[in-house]
């Protein structure tokens, strides 16, 4: 691969670093354009129906910015419409009507927020309201870093691309009157409030509020700021206001209540909740207008600068091949042999989702909000938000370890920040605010699976006091309500916690597990006792009547009566968050034989798996599941039956579509399990750095590894995959480094200082 100069992230940046990457990035799109690259098989429709969250719009690697379509909003797009069921997405593709353009955005989250600073390009009489100006579309197209429609009522092309922290766009208008509205009072997120401030003919700057994820925590919403400029000065410019109506006895004085009122070419200040500003030109022949939009977290003067020192002096074009080649650069990480088109391209649109969240959070100059006071703090390297660790911690961290380990480095220190900063570890952290979402204390299981495969360039000794901290202290502890009753008798009860008292307990077993396997490592031989008799505790929960988990009372006697289908479908259940006792069960991986023993051997412990695919209690997009086909390798002589469920699952819930995952995508969670499962390993326990081996679908995988962190260069997966007449996936025999290899499990040391690991299916 080629080298590129990327430029510093810290306050040393200068443009001639910029320059050099852009200089290099068109040479690279240039040299490469007759030959299919990893970048082309992206496909980001996938994952834009069937509840999967994601959107087309177009994003750098990693991008604070995204420019997404809108289509969520009004009643044409029932019965996708945002404030008609719960919608977390700023983009379906079955809806039909466009209300703009919005510039931060999540990609597969399951509660809405952000989704805001939308702009929308329409032509005639200037319009505010946006169930009026808004259109359908046609022409679609979606590339990595790149988006492109037609807006079929005014006959306006619109292309998207993004650098990390500005959006930019190409408006193509027809002759005649033109507006380019910018509506702050239409949004994904609840949260309400912003200000607009018209500061001359090409730019307006602002403030939106959001916040509120998953409606927890409403004292914590926030504000983004934002600079538009444009690369022509309007002919008029103006802000509007609707009002609140008044609807006691003043409003009957009131000729203007609840109107829109237009402010033209006002240039203070104008503050609401429902406010935009607009831009109108007279053109005498077809012009196209070019709008960049930065933003931050910190200041206006911030999305300025983002703006000026990432896109200045740059076309739009220049910037879209830039960001196209970063996306390739890093999608070539991995190169892929075999497998039809599709496969391709549903493993690189897999990949490509991974490398969206974590994404950046400090300014081009280091800034960054901190949690808990949100003072600006500055890094000289890099802060990523957005750490959904519930999700993550099970496939997407590990395989970050093991393909971007720099930026896998570089997350875990940013956990050691908001540590630092807040006096805890994130759970589900969202632009410098702890939301609480889920359940767990996830993040010590992903700061030690970080140091146990190598990667120890961070303050382990400040990560092991943290995972320590949210694990013993009994008071005011955010990371682990229960925890008294968590230590005192193993577990929580129906009447610790109003919900999920069975899944909790697995879940801090997990990060007891984890705690132990980096207490072993770093020769705490007590903690490494005390810790791993904790991580088993879900024994305890075990009923032999029906062999699964089963939730307990206050008193130790079992909860009655007691479904264990009861719980699946978000349907309320005392013991289980998000499924039932099928979909929880089984997440002991860290203690399986066990389990197994539990069950009444190997035989009834496989029956038992068998009955959660076969009764059509596996759940494919809820995350306690995603590890069950590969625990038929813990069965000697059935591990078969984990190539066959793999296969299966591959083949039934992911596709080049866009309904092509299973559900939500839950920030890169579920494509992390499918780049694993496509090329034959999956880990297989949580900070545990052992992969189970499963049958590839290509013929032969490259894993260009990282040298700051391992020793070899690449490391090559082959099978015979393609050679398969007969379609039978079943493995053979398995070689490490061209030696007979007996085991359907490998270890993460083992893979990487190796060179090629070969699978024959048979």
């Amino acid at each position: 691969m080629k080298k590129f100069c990327f430029p510093k992230e810290n306050h040393l940046k200068n443009q001639v670093n910029y320059c050099c990457f852009i200089l290099i990035a068109v040479v690279f799109m240039v040299n490469n354009s007759y030959a299919q690259q990893p970048v082309d098989y992206v496909n980001p429709f996938i994952g834009t129906s069937n509840y999967g969250a994601t959107n087309p719009g177009a994003i750098a690697p990693r991008g604070m910015v995204s420019v997404s379509p809108f289509n969520v909003a009004g009643a044409p797009n029932l019965p996708h419409e945002k404030d008609s069921r719960w919608l977390s997405n700023p983009y379906v593709y079955e809806n039909t009507f466009l209300t703009g353009f919005s510039h931060v955005n999540l990609s597969g989250v399951g509660c809405p927020d952000l989704g805001v600073i939308l702009t929308m390009p329409t032509t005639g009489k200037l319009e505010t309201d946006y169930l009026k100006y808004g259109s359908t579309y046609s022409n679609e197209v979606a590339k990595a870093g790149y988006y492109s429609n037609t807006i079929d009522k005014y006959n306006i092309k619109v292309e998207s691309t993004a650098s990390i922290r500005t959006g930019i766009s190409k408006y193509h208008f027809p002759q005649g009157q033109s507006n380019i509205l910018i509506n702050l009072g239409v949004g994904l997120t609840n949260e309400e409030g912003g200000m607009l401030k018209i500061v001359s003919d090409t730019e307006v700057e602002g403030i939106r509020n959001v916040g509120s994820f998953c409606y927890y925590k409403p004292e914590e919403s926030y504000p983004v700021y934002f600079v538009a400029k444009f690369s022509k000065p309007a002919d008029e410019t103006g802000v509007w206001k609707k009002p609140k109506k008044q609807n006691g006895l003043e409003g009957q004085w009131m000729g203007y209540n609840g109107k829109t009122r237009l402010y033209k070419n006002y240039k203070k200040e104008v503050l609401g909740d429902s406010i935009g500003s607009y831009f109108t030109y007279h053109f005498k022949k077809p012009t196209t207008v070019e709008v960049k939009i930065g933003v931050s977290y910190i200041s206006i003067a911030n999305a300025r600068e983002n703006l000026k020192k990432e896109t200045q002096n740059f076309s739009f074009d220049e910037i879209n091949k830039s960001t196209n080649a970063q996306w390739n650069n890093l999608l070539s990480k991995i190169e892929v042999e075999g497998g039809t088109k599709d496969d391709k391209t549903i493993f690189y649109t897999a990949l490509y989702h991974t490398l969206i969240h974590p994404n950046t959070l400090n300014d081009y100059n280091g800034e960054y909000p901190s949690m808990t006071k949100r003072e600006t703090k500055t890094t000289k390297g890099k802060r990523f938000t957005v750490f959904s660790l519930w999700d993550t911690y099970r496939s997407l961290h590990s395989l970050m370890s093991l393909i971007y380990p720099k930026q896998q480095s570089d997350m875990v220190k940013s956990m050691l920040n908001i540590y630092d900063e807040s006096g805890w570890l994130p759970k589900w952290e969202l632009n410098a605010t702890e939301t609480t979402t889920m359940v767990g204390d996830p993040a010590g299981i992903i700061l030690a699976d970080t140091y146990l495969r190598g990667i120890k360039d961070f303050d382990v000794k400040k990560a092991y006091e943290a995972m320590r901290k949210s694990a013993t202290q009994l008071e005011n502890n955010p990371l682990r309500p229960g925890i008294k009753d968590y230590l005192q008798k193993g577990y929580l009860t129906t009447t610790t916690t109003k919900s999920g008292s069975v899944s909790t307990t697995q879940e801090y077993n997990i990060t007891d597990f984890a705690i132990a396997q980096l207490a072993k490592e770093l020769g705490k031989t007590d903690d490494y006792k005390v810790f791993s008799k904790r991580s088993t505790s879900y024994r305890n929960l075990f009923d032999k009547e029906f062999n699964l988990l089963r939730p307990k009372n206050y008193d130790g006697s079992w909860f009655t009566p007691f479904n264990p289908n009861t719980g699946a479908n978000f349907e309320k259940n005392l013991g289980f968050i998000e499924g039932n006792s099928w979909q929880y069960t089984f997440m002991v991986s860290h203690d399986v034989k066990e389990l197994m023993r539990l069950m009444g051997g190997k035989k009834s412990f496989v029956k038992q798996l068998d009955k959660v695919f076969d009764n059509k209690q596996f759940d494919m997009a809820n995350e306690p599941d995603i590890i069950y086909p590969y625990l038929y390798n813990y069965a000697k002589g059935y591990e078969w039956k984990t190539q066959d469920r793999v296969s299966s699952l591959i083949k039934e819930y992911f596709t080049n579509k866009p309904a092509g995952l299973p559900g939500n995508d839950d920030t890169g969670t579920m494509s992390a399990w499918l780049i694993y499962s496509m090329m034959g390993i999956y880990p297989s326990s949580p900070a545990e750095p052992l992969y189970a081996i499963t049958s590839p679908v290509f013929d032969k995988v490259t894993i260009h590894l990282d040298n700051r962190y391992y020793k070899n260069d690449t490391l090559v997966i082959t099978s015979n995959a393609s050679e398969n007449k007969n379609n039978k996936k079943h493995i053979q025999s398995i070689y490490m480094n061209g030696k007979k290899y007996r085991s359907y499990f490998i270890s993460h040391d083992k893979l990487v200082n190796g060179k090629t690991l070969k699978i024959i299916l048979k």
